[in-house]
């Protein structure tokens, strides 16, 4: 159970990171040719190498950061529409996907 969390979450924020840059780079920018927007994939990067390492404290405080990401999904899915209110919505269950797997992994790995 312990790995399944781990890959869940690893793959998660992987697929995040690449999602924000190509929806905001390629697939649907704010602007044509891409936007500042893309900058938003750079807090994405801090946790993940102590996600990609298994630490615990980097779980936790990584699934706060999360739901920023998580409340834009679910906004600009209910707001934007056609491809961007895909990436929306794809953003949003990725996030939500990675806030699971990170709260449970770092349950299972707590000091006992």
């Amino acid at each position: 159970m312990q790995k399944a969390l781990y890959l869940g979450a690893c793959l998660s924020l992987l697929a995040l990171i690449f999602l924000c840059l190509a929806w905001e780079l390629w697939l649907a920018p704010l602007r044509p040719g891409g936007s500042w927007m893309a900058l938003k994939a750079l807090p994405l990067l801090l946790p993940l190498l102590g996600v990609l390492n298994g630490r615990r404290y980097t779980y936790q405080w990584a699934s706060m950061l999360i739901l920023a990401y998580l409340a834009e999904g679910v906004v600009r899915a209910a707001s934007d529409s056609g491809m961007a209110a895909a990436l929306a919505l794809a953003e949003a269950l990725l996030a939500l996907g990675f806030f699971g797997s990170a709260v449970f992994y770092a349950r299972r790995n707590r000091p006992r």
